[in-house]
């Protein structure tokens, strides 16, 4: 989702200090040097990438973020719409190696500074066709197969969301505000699980988790979060009356509908470089929201969003796991690094359960704070090499 420009306030235990331990122990890695990398310089005013062309197949972007704020890159299809790749979270004086899979075709570069708003600096990109690969049979069936498992899992979590969504909104548009808070972090779960996926549908993920800090002026605010505000109203805020309930109950499982109807649609597709860098995203919202306690402000369940994310990452990276390992000695190098990490930062979310889910997040202390930073640490920096191994 799009990302502010600076981060929310924490409540209870939880500080400037915790922010500023979350923030130095969040890093995107630097990346390393790479001969046939495309050079791209993102700063406050525009992206300038290095070339306009590149041949077919994986295609390594080097980004260099020399401005004073969080910025993303983007590669749109022709359309500039539909979003063929995507770096999000590239912090100020940082830079990152970003691997996408792009066919032969028309494409456009952009950039996007502070994560939020239309994005700029759009410039067209051509992919010729690339030199013809030999990929054994074996291995292009374990790709295809790997596709198709991940679509299923997307499939139904976004099944899985719409119900539960239609039952929170039920509960919230009907005043029952202790159902809805019991339901709200649950059902989320199921959209922070495939979160990469819903943002290559450009408005869908800011109509339904859109956060208050990155509203632009005017932009009206829907979404799970707008609807945390009311059920977790903080003071001097008037909550929305039942008619207002009832218009962003029903916008809220108007968009969960959309995104259930383009996952299913006939047309719908991923490819495996999608798959392993949406568990990279998914593991860079924990550093950059979930951490610092900006994702859930008035609710406090960011743990729930913390758990949900390292699942889907989790699942995403079981299902490539195979096809990496079987890239020599680096990638099964990285398969037990992300083995014993996946399963080491599970142990410590273990730590924070309470009934069916987890304390607040206000609970937490400086230095829990910072022992969970220091695993997402652990996890990212293997994981961060994931797809330049499978699609190489």
């Amino acid at each position: 989702m799009p990302r502010s420009r600076t981060f929310g306030v924490l409540a209870g235990t939880i500080g400037a200090a915790t922010i500023a331990i979350a923030l130095t122990g969040c890093v995107p890695n630097k990346a390393s040097a790479d001969a046939e990398a495309i050079s791209v310089t993102l700063n406050d005013e525009k992206c300038t990438v290095s070339t306009a062309t590149a041949p077919s197949g994986a295609v390594t972007f080097q980004v260099t973020n020399t401005g004073t704020d969080v910025n993303e890159f983007e590669v749109l299809a022709d359309d500039k719409l539909r979003i063929a790749g995507e770096k999000e979270n590239v912090g100020p004086g940082t830079t990152v190696n970003y691997v996408v899979q792009l066919a032969e075709g028309s494409y456009y570069t952009a950039c996007k500074k502070g994560m939020v708003g239309s994005p700029t600096s759009l410039t067209k990109f051509s992919v010729t066709k690339g030199k013809d690969t030999t990929t054994s049979a074996s291995e292009s069936k374990q790709v295809s197969q790997a596709v198709t498992n991940y679509i299923s899992y997307v499939k139904d979590q976004s099944g899985q969301l719409l119900t539960a969504t239609q039952a929170f909104a039920k509960a919230y548009e009907a005043g029952d505000d202790a159902a809805a808070r019991t339901q709200y972090p649950a059902a989320r779960a199921f959209y922070e699980r495939i979160e990469p996926t819903a943002e290559q549908f450009g408005d869908i993920d800011p109509a339904i988790d859109l956060r208050e800090a990155d509203l632009e002026a005017g932009q009206n605010w829907t979404g799970w979060h707008r609807i945390e505000k009311d059920l977790w109203a903080p003071a001097g805020f008037t909550p929305s009356d039942s008619a207002g309930r009832k218009v962003l109950g029903d916008q809220l499982v108007a968009d969960t509908q959309k995104l259930y109807d383009l996952v299913y649609a006939k047309n719908f597709s991923l490819t495996i470089d999608q798959i392993s860098n949406g568990a990279i995203g998914l593991m860079e919202e924990v550093s950059r929201s979930k951490i610092t306690g900006e994702e859930e402000t008035f609710s406090h369940t960011d743990l729930w969003d913390f758990q949900a994310n390292v699942e889907g990452a989790q699942v995403a990276y079981g299902i490539v796991r195979d096809i990496a390992e079987g890239k020599g000695a680096n990638g099964k190098k990285v398969v037990a690094q992300l083995d014993t990490e996946f399963a080491a930062i599970t142990t410590l979310l273990d730590q924070y359960k309470s009934g069916d889910g987890y304390v607040s997040y206000a609970e937490l202390s400086t230095s829990q704070v910072k022992e969970l930073s220091d695993e997402v640490n652990a996890l990212s920096e293997p994981l961060s090499q994931l797809t330049s191994i499978i699609v190489k």
